[in-house]
Order: structure tokens, then sequence, then C-alpha cells
């Protein structure tokens, strides 16, 4: 296996970090380790940006960051803003604006902060792809004993880790699992390295994609691999689904730079057009299924938006609540505002916070799109953006970008390749 060597300070902290990611789990500190590598990161970027000629020769790029990354870092820093509004709004006193204002800068500032450093810093795409093939190995070597623990009797968690201290959204951030058991059905699940079984299914759609950019067709076997078993294992629907969406979109849509293709579409066409009937009854059913798979957690989460969407309408339109609140038996106790990133931005930030990712993300998402027809340099970012779509409709993003890190830094690495 050929060796992918750090050649800036940068990339060995990007590398070294995500290689270690399965020992920081086990120590229950990945929810510091990210806000903690991103804020580094950042302020390396800024310094880099500013000083230009005088830093040291090999962290020297470029001084100039791409207008998108611009547009991330003024939608994050509004963010911040509508925040402080929602909270005097509603009257929730300094302590509860200092402690959101501390959750996001764990969160929310993250999605400009990566993509800064990614633009800004000398950081290879081969770094990213070979440390997210490595954490799979270190995937298919702990799988065994995970995948067989519900049934010789360990228990679901080995412990808390006491730097649940520093505060998060709820303890199984700093919880180490072997896996978990579905409420509803009884049946073992697994989470691997993330809190959750569904972020961690689309965690492995996020390792498939970076690895299908491996040279190395060990490493791209390890990887695929790995990112494969953490969707499986989740037993996630949405993880499902990204599996096919996400590698094949950005693929599909190259092929329309060719002619053949746009001869080979037409075709199919027609062909749906005499089956259009079958076609409908087929998609219709496939979506009763899609839900019944999971009757409760659908039945939830449609309640969770329904509320979320009354009351972000009748008593917080422009700048939202400032924050979650609890919900009540008829969601099962999930706070009001929680699994659905867009709902949740509406409920907690208004149409203002709504706003401030949804131009940066519309931005970043064209970008990518528009690259990936010109060129494969594009089907990575593509890939990752459609991960970030289908988890902004199941989960909330702020929260999860502790893991989402690469994805994110390689979101400025394209910028700054296209802006080349």
């Amino acid at each position: 296996m050929n060796k992918i060597i750090p050649q800036n300070p940068a990339e060995k902290i990007v590398y070294k970090t995500l290689v270690w990611t399965w020992p920081f789990y086990a120590f229950g500190a990945l929810y510091i380790v990210g806000p903690v590598l991103g804020w580094m990161l950042g302020c390396l970027a800024i310094v880099v940006a500013y000083l230009g000629a005088a830093v040291r020769e090999d962290l020297r790029v470029t001084r100039s960051i791409p207008p998108v990354v611009w547009a991330w870092i003024i939608g994050m820093a509004a963010m911040l803003i509508v925040l402080w509004i929602g909270h005097v709004n509603f009257e929730f006193g300094l302590k509860s604006i200092i402690r959101s204002t501390i959750g996001w800068a764990k969160g929310w500032a993250l999605m400009a902060l990566f993509p800064l450093a990614g633009a800004v810093l000398p950081i290879r795409r081969a770094i990213l792809v070979r440390g997210q093939c490595v954490v799979g190995l270190w995937i298919l070597a702990l799988a065994p004993l995970m995948l067989v623990a519900p049934y010789i009797g360990l228990p679901e968690r080995i412990f808390v880790s006491p730097l649940k201290a520093v505060g998060g959204p709820g303890p199984e951030y700093f919880t180490v699992f072997l896996y978990t058991l579905d409420p509803a059905s009884g049946a073992p699940r697994w989470q691997f390295y993330a809190p959750w079984s569904p972020f961690a299914a689309l965690l492995g759609v996020t390792m498939v994609l970076f690895a299908l950019e491996e040279s190395d067709r060990r490493w791209k076997t390890i990887g695929v691999c790995a990112g494969t078993l953490l969707i499986l294992a989740s037993k996630s629907r949405m993880g499902l689904v990204g599996l096919v969406v996400c590698p094949a979109i950005p693929r599909l849509l190259r092929l329309t730079a060719q002619s053949w293709a746009w001869q080979g579409v037409a075709g199919l066409l027609v062909v749906a057009g005499m089956i259009a009937d079958w076609l409908i009854t087929s998609a219709q059913a496939s979506v009763y299924a899609f839900k019944s798979a999971r009757a409760d957690s659908s039945r939830v989460r449609a309640t969770l938006q329904r509320i979320a969407t009354e009351r972000w309408q009748g008593e917080a339109f422009w700048f939202g609540h400032g924050r979650v609140a609890p919900g009540s038996h008829i969601v099962e106790y999930m706070p009001i505002g929680s699994h659905h990133t867009w709902y949740g931005l509406l409920f907690v930030k208004g149409v203002a916070g709504f706003l401030a990712l949804l131009l940066p993300f519309l931005w970043q998402f064209w970008m990518a799109a528009s690259d990936t027809v010109r060129s494969n340099r594009g089907t990575l970012p593509l890939g990752l953006m459609l991960v970030f779509l289908l988890l902004s409709f199941g989960e909330n993003i702020e929260i999860e970008v502790y893991l989402l890190w690469p994805s994110l830094l390689l979101m400025g690495i394209h910028a700054k390749e296209q802006m080349r």
C-alpha cells in the first residue's frame, strides 16, 4: 500500500486527528476534538491569509478567500446575531445567551471555519481520502466484537466519559457504545463512533464517497466495505437511500456532458411515458413501505415538524424562538425544533436563520454540481452535499459538525481548486 505523508503542519494536524478518531472515541472525546480542531485550523487560516508571504513557506497557498467561503462566514455570523435577537425577544436572560453562544461556537461557527481552513491552508484531498480509509480499517477491525456483543451478553454501553462536564447536547455524545437496542422492536442496532444509528449510516455514506476517490485499490476496498458496514449495521432507511443516491447522481450528472447520454435519457423518457401509471403506483408503494419500516419514528418526526411550523408562524416568524422547546408525550418528549435542520431553523431562528444557511448551502451545491458536469473534480463535493441534504431532513446538522468536519474541509478545498 502506498503511503500518504503529510507535507506541512496543517496536513499533519488534520491527518493525525482523523486517523485517531477511534482512540478519541474510546475516551468520549470526539465532541471536544471537533470544535477544538475547527477553531485551531480556522485561526491558523486567518493568520496565514493575513500575513501572506511572512508565514513559513510550506503554509503559503493563497491569501484570497473564495466568495462561497465568505458566504459561509457571513451566514454563520448572522446565525449568532439572530440567536441573540431570539433570546432577547423571549427574555431568556444573560446566562442562557452565554450558553447558547458557546453552543454556536461548537456548531454553526464550524460550518464556516472548516471551509475557510480548507480554502486557505495547503491541505490536499488525498490526506482526507486516506484518513477516512484508515478510520474504515479501525471499523473493520472492531466490527466482530461489536456485532457479536448483544448475542454474548455484553452491555450496550461501556461508560460515559467524565468529559461530559464540559457540556453538550446530551450524554450520548460522551458515551462509548457497543450497540443499542431499538425501543420499538428490541433488535440491536450499531452506531459505532456516532451518537446514534441514523447519523452513523450517513457517516458511512460519506466514507464510501471518500473511498471511491482513493487511488490505492486496497485502501479503496477497505473504505467502501467499512462504509457499507456502517450503513447496514445501523439499519437506517436514510442510509440505504444515501448509499444509492449520493454516489450515483454525481456520476450520472457527469454523463450529461456526453451527447449519447442525452439520447439515452430521451429514450428512457419515452419508455417512462408508456408505463407512467405503473411507475406512479410503484413509487407510491415504495414511499409507503419506506415510512412503514419505522412507523413510530415517521409519526414522531411528522408531528415535530407540524408543531414547529405552527409555532414558528404564529409566535416568532422572523427571528425564531432562540432555542428548542421541550416536547410533550405526543412526540415522545423530543424537543420541538429537533430532528430536522430546516424546520428546526424556522422554529429556533426564524426566516433570518433559515436564509443564513440556505443561501451559502445552495451556492456550494451549485458550484459542486456545475463543476461535476465539467470534470471529475466536482464528483466528491457534490456527493457530500447530497449527504448534507439528506442529513438535513432527518437531523440537526449543527450539532453533528464535530464528525462532519472532513466533508466541510473538502468544500473549502474544492472552492480553492475552482478559484485557481
